[in-house]
This record gives structure tokens, sequence and C-alpha cells, in this order.
């Protein structure tokens, strides 16, 4: 028999239906009286999904989406939030949530939501309401257990949820006060009823050793661990594979190859082989992990591969996306160990132009692995004595640099961009905490490898499109004429000048007049909020900051599910045999891989915040300097130097002056003194409260006291200007406020309003016996 929901939304969707009230409803489906508990839970649960509407008169409709707008939701601390509509690319375009609007979406769910309200004015957004969930971003989430009024509930990470959840008895699992949890949304919160959740598991004492890397790995729902029957398959690998059999291969374990990789890497994607003729032609062979030998479709492990989709790389542990045995053993290229991989061969005139390229299946045998540092002290040094190192490898690692060279002069005259702002990078101790920060080397060793890596994958892209055959190309579109022209304003005000900001040459001729200048941070960084992210896609388009129009990943199978999918094209190629290339299969998969990417990403970034924001809470009150990396009407986001973490320094805490927003230079604008704090200024700053669990880090200026703020405490907030929250663009409302009442204090708010509404409802009631 269907379900009372089933039942309830076939009768609504009947052309004749006229809306009800749930007991006429009731009525009309018979609905036995012992039965009507049930049936109203589940009407109420279509309601909270947005499949029904309830009118003012209570009676109930079937959800009106025509012309709905589709999008993401981000709830702010304080309730109300904005929709992202899907292919918006401006702030304006956010629609407007109030809190009683939201209904109980949560951060990261897509909607579907109807205009109400029309912004009046420029600057603001328009206003709308949540009709109908339509995917939920995650129902797990993690948080802090406490227990208040003899009952268990869950603070969870973020601000995706202002109040606590309710999770039943105390000691749910075995939770103690204080320990960080999994948890399982059974009834997410709304604006007039407090969320109910399950604890799942138990992540441990909140600042234990490696609490907080597995609470960001089960709050991204990363998956952490093989099943067992593709570990056996694994295994089962690896006991069959002979290293003496390289049949239906080209056996290149004569020919020398270097691998060149960080000096902690333990798996090895890419290996190099280089020779040069007696007219300067080069010979580069690119040999690639043949990860699809192993990894066939179908298969568990590709299974499980694919539904990874790339390695996570966090802080302190890596997930990889394929087994050990395979990842750091069986695919993986280690030195004088014979390995099957797929090589690119190219050929280049001495000027670094591409004559040919050929793919094959091959056996190597890497005859050197360096580190970075250590190549780049033979690249520097040729003629010193290097220990270990045999003469023709230094041969060869001189010349892999100077055909590397030509190849980057190539690519840059062809208009690719060079975005190459130093970034910092996190040193952490045995217990996984900040001991420190250093920035990231990108040398002349790392330049070869991206130089080799970045032909490769041109020539992988343009071999499957010769040949017709559909693959995952990976795509960085073109950014908007409109914000390109925002970025020519930009840097016209830090007095560049640009004339056709639409050129990628202009562009990089601004970033080359802007090193070493103290604007060097604010071009760079409004440069970057102008392009958009690249993606993967079947489709073929270009690559815009490379200036390819050909492109795919192809050089790391082990660790991008992409670069397998492309592989298997090109073997299939090698084999002589027809590969498959469904595009709408390809379009799914392409989506599906760019979103574990950014998944990757996220949580690597958020892991980083974390860890940061755990040494922050030792040194509220230190000064540090920082870069100004974002800024809106209410305050400016700063980028610490010397630890990378943002913070927000409220506009509030500038208390010389009463700062607006002029938002064509990214500038606050003091109206009295006309002082300036604009996107890129490097300025210094004071840590002034840290809230690990709500990931905020609150800065104000080093001539500013920390004292005044309470060290630690919520700095004071100040109303924004405007009659509501207009979001992205306009004005905003002050993020933080008081912490939320507990469980007991809102239950005595609650009865405190019934009787405030009773005497209201009694004195009018006198009032007209009166009359």
């Amino acid at each position: 028999m269907a379900s009372y929901a089933e039942r309830v939304l076939k009768l609504v969707a009947e052309p004749s239906y006229k809306p009800r009230t749930l007991k006429a409803l009731s009525r009309q489906l018979e609905i036995d009286p012992e039965d009507y508990p049930a049936f109203r839970a589940e009407i109420k649960g279509l309601v909270k999904e947005g499949k029904l509407d309830v009118g003012r008169d209570k009676t109930l409709a079937k959800a009106e989406t025509s012309g709905a707008i589709i999008g993401l939701f981000r709830r702010s601390a304080k309730g109300f939030g904005f929709v992202r509509p899907h292919g918006a690319n401006s702030k304006a375009e956010q629609i407007y949530i109030p809190v009683e609007g939201a209904k109980d979406a949560s951060s990261g769910d897509e909607v579907a939501v109807k205009i109400v309200k029309r912004a009046r004015r420029e600057g603001t957004n328009d206003e709308g309401r949540i009709i109908q969930i339509v995917a939920r971003a995650s129902g797990a989430f993690v948080g802090t257990y406490r227990e208040e009024g003899g009952a268990g509930y869950v603070k969870v990470d973020g601000t995706t949820f202002h109040d606590l959840i309710y999770v039943g008895d105390p000691g749910a699992k075995g939770a103690k006060p204080g320990d960080k949890v999994a948890i399982e949304i059974v009834r997410y919160p709304t604006p007039y009823a407090e969320g109910e959740g399950v604890v799942v598991e138990i992540l441990g004492e909140r600042g234990a050793p490696g609490v907080d890397t597995l609470t960001v790995i089960r709050a991204f729902n990363i998956p952490d661990v093989f099943p067992d029957s593709v570990l056996d398959e694994a295994r089962d690998l690896a006991k069959r594979f002979h290293e003496d059999d390289v049949s239906g291969r080209e056996d290149l374990r004569g020919v020398l190859t270097v691998t060149i990789d960080p000096a902690t890497a333990r798996d090895f994607d890419d290996a190099i082989s280089l020779s040069r003729d007696e007219n300067g032609y080069w010979s580069l062979g690119v040999h690639i992990a043949d990860v699809s030998h192993f990894v066939r479709p179908g298969s568990e492990i590709d299974d499980v591969a694919r539904k990874r989709g790339t390695s996570v790389y966090l802080p302190d542990r890596v997930i990889p996306m394929l087994p050990e045995v395979l990842s750091n053993s069986l695919a993986s290229l280690q030195a004088h160990h014979t390995r099957y991989t797929v090589t690119a061969f190219l050929e280049f005139t001495p000027e670094g132009v591409l004559t040919s390229k050929r793919f094959a299946r091959t056996a190597i045998n890497v005859d050197h692995r360096f580190a970075y540092e250590h190549a780049f002290e033979v690249m520097k040094n040729p003629t010193a004595e290097h220990v270990g190192v045999a003469p023709e490898v230094v041969k060869m690692v001189v010349d892999m640099l100077e055909l590397a060279m030509t190849l980057r002069r190539r690519r840059f005259t062809r208009g690719a961009l060079e975005l190459s702002l130093p970034e910092v990078e996190i040193d952490l101790d045995d217990q996984g905490k900040v001991s420190g920060a250093h920035l990231a080397v990108n040398d002349e060793s790392h330049q070869v490898i991206e130089e080799f890596m970045l032909a490769a994958n041109e020539a992988a892209a343009s071999h499957l499109t010769e040949n017709h055959v559909g693959f995952l190309r990976r795509v960085h579109p073109d950014p908007e004429p409109n914000k390109l022209g925002e970025f020519a304003d930009f840097v016209r005000s830090l007095g560049f000048s640009i004339d056709l900001p639409q050129s990628r040459f202009e562009l990089q001729r601004v970033l080359d007049e802007a090193k070493g200048k103290p604007e060097e941070y604010a071009v760079h960084y409004g440069l970057l909020r102008s392009l958009k992210q690249a993606v993967y896609t079947p489709e073929h388009e270009t690559h815009y900051a490379l200036a390819s129009d050909d492109y795919c990943h192809f050089t790391s199978p082990i660790r991008r599910y992409p670069d397998l999918q492309v592989h298997r094209q090109i073997t299939a190629l090698i084999d002589g045999r027809k590969p498959r290339s469904n595009q709408d299969e390809l379009a799914v998969l392409a989506e599906h891989c760019t979103r574990t990417e950014r998944r990757a990403e996220t949580a690597e970034r958020e892991l980083n915040r974390v860890k940061l924001l755990t040494h922050l809470e030792g040194r509220v009150g230190e000064a540090f300097h920082a870069i100004v990396v974002g800024v809106e009407d209410f305050g400016l986001f700063c980028r610490l130097v010397e630890l990378p973490v943002e913070g927000l320094l409220h506009v509030t805490s500038l208390a010389d002056d009463f700062y607006y927003l002029e938002e064509g230079t990214h500038t606050l604008v003091g109206r009295r003194s006309g002082a300036r704090h604009r996107l890129g200024d490097r300025i210094e700053v004071r840590v002034a409260r840290v809230d690990v669990d709500r990931r905020e880090l609150d800065l104000v200026l080093a001539t500013t006291p920390v004292s005044k703020t309470k060290a630690g405490a919520k700095p004071p907030r100040r109303s924004s200007a405007g009659p509501r929250p207009a979001g992205p663009g306009g004005p905003r409302p002050q993020r933080g406020g008081a912490p939320a009442p507990s469980p007991a204090e809102k239950a005595a708010r609650l009865e405190a309003k019934k009787k405030k509404k009773a005497k209201l409802k009694a004195r009018k009631s006198s009032k007209k016996r009166k009359k």
C-alpha cells in the first residue's frame, strides 16, 4: 500500500484538487483516527521538504516551483542566508533569504527559491523564500558534545547551525562533555523548532592529537578506509606482478631515467628521460605510471577510485585514491625497480617547437631519484662534485633545465599568465600541532617538472582530439568581460596603465610591473578575484591561464581519476581499439571529479585553518604583519604574513572614523579623514579573539590595545546601515552576537512570550467588554 506521503502528493497533483486543511485531507483519504498522528507527521515532513505549500488559511497545496530559481544556500550564524543561483557570477545576483524564509535549509543545500521582494536600490539584493530543498549537501556533521538539563546536545562546528542539536539522553555512545563527535541529522532545525540528531561516532577529546584531522575528514564525508575486498584485490594484483615480465611493452629499462619529487614523497607518478642530437633537436620522454594496467574498468578498485575522485592531501596525512599496495608500490615509479608506464615521446626543435608526439606502453627502471633541493643544486652547480650522482645524470639534469626554460619562455610568449605570489606553508610537530611556517619554494627544479608535465598534458589532449576521442578535458573558462573591466579600473586606481584588460599580454605586463612594489599583492589578488575556477568537462574549451587550446590531466593517474580516464583512452588507441566516448557519461564524470577535487581542496584549507587557529588561541594580543585580501563594507579580511590564515578586522574596530566601501577600488574610506584601507595593503594587526569551533579569527589594528576587546571575547559590533541585510555588494549585518541560549533558557523565553501574548489578549477582551 502506498505511503501517506505518496497518496497526498498524488491527490494534490490532480487538476481538480482544491486546497484543504490537514484534517480535511485526512477525512478525504479516510485515515483512521488511530493513524492520524503518523499521517500528520508524514505530511509535516512534506512541508519541510518543500513538496507542499501551507496557505494563510492553513490549507495544503502542491508546492509551486515553476519559475523558481535553483541555487546553493549559505546560512549565516544569525539564521538568515543567501542563495547563489547556478551560473551566477556576481555577488549582486545572490538572493537574500530572511530567517523566516529559510525553512530548515542548511549551508550547502541546493534549494528552489521564489523572489518575494525586488531590490529597491543599487547594491542591495532581491529577497526570496525557499520553497523546496532540492538536494541536501550532507546529513552528517561534526561538533562538540555537551549536556544540559539532563539531555545531550551537540554544538556543530562552523556557523551552519546557530543553536544546539539535540541528540538524546546523556552519554549517547559513551560521549563525554567536550568530546568531538560525528552526528547524523534526523530533523533539521528551523527558526521555530530545534534540530535533532543521533551520535554515530566518538572522534575523541577536543584538542587531542589527530582529532582535528578526523573531525575534518568526517565533516567533509571523505572516505578514509578501503573495504577489505578492495584491499584483497590489490594484494592479488601484487602477487601476479613480475618485474621481469615486460611483454607487450617497449623496453626502456636501459634508457637513463630520473624522477624529481618532494623529499617526503611516497608515490611517484612521473619520470623523465631526455637526449639531444647533433643538430640540437630534443627527444623528451615523459613516463607516467600505467595505473590503467592494474585498475580495470568495472573492478572494485576502480569503483572506489572513481567515487573518491582524487587523493586528499591534508597537512598531516594523505588519504589516497588507490590502496597503498598500488599507490606506494606496484604503480609507483620507485628507483631501481622495473615499472610499467605510459610514455609520451615528444620531439622539439632547438627553439622548443613541438615537431612530433607518440604514445606507447613502456617499461622503465628509474636510475636516480632526486628531491627537488638536490636537483636544484645540480642544476645550479653542474661542475661541482655531487656525491652519488653519475656524470651522465648530471648532464641530463642540466639539459632538462635548458629545454624546460625554453618551453617556459615560449609559453609566456603565447600569452600564458604567471601568478607567482609565494605561498606560505605551515610546519607541524610530531603531535600535528603548528610549530612555524615557511615560504613555499618554486625554484627552477620545480619549474622543470612543471613545464614537462604541461607539455605532456597538452600532447595527450591534442592526440585524443586529433583522433576524435571523447575525454575529460581540464579547462579554465575565460573571465567575464565586466570582471576584467573592474580589474582594469582597480589597477588604474593604483597607478598602473591598462588599455585592453581582455588581453592576457596586457594582464601579464601589469603583473610584471607590479613585481617588487608595494602594490604587488593588490594586483595579484585583484586579478585572482576576476578569474573563474578551472573545471573538468568533455566539451572542447580552452584553458585561459595557460593560453592552451587543448589541455587535460594525464600525468598523475595515481592520485587523480581524470588522468586515469585519459590513460584509458590513450592506451585504447595504442592497442588499436576504438575508445568508448559517451558524452553524457563523461559529463557526469566530469562534474563528479570537479566536485571531489573541490572537496579535497576545501578540506585541506579547513584543516589548515583549524590547526592555525588552535595555535593562535595561545597568542591573543600578539601583533602580526598582514595583507588585506578582501574588502567589504563591514571590514577587512586580512591574511597574516607569518602564518597563512585569514581573519576579519571589523569596521567597528576602526575607531578613528566612520568608513564606507568604495567598491570599484576595493577600498574602505574614512568619511572625515579620507583614510584608506584597500585590497593588497600591508598592515600590522593584533589577534583579538579566536574561536576554533566557529572557525573565526578577529583582528584589530596593532595600535588598538587588545584589552579594549577583552582579549578573546567578541569585539563590539556596530549595526550596518540599511533597513535589512543586503548581502554581498551591499550593507550586511554584523556577524557574531550573544552566545546561543541553552534549551532551558529558550523554554523560559518561550513561556514568557506566551504569558505576554495572553496578557495582551486579556487586555483587548477587557477593552471590548467596556465598550
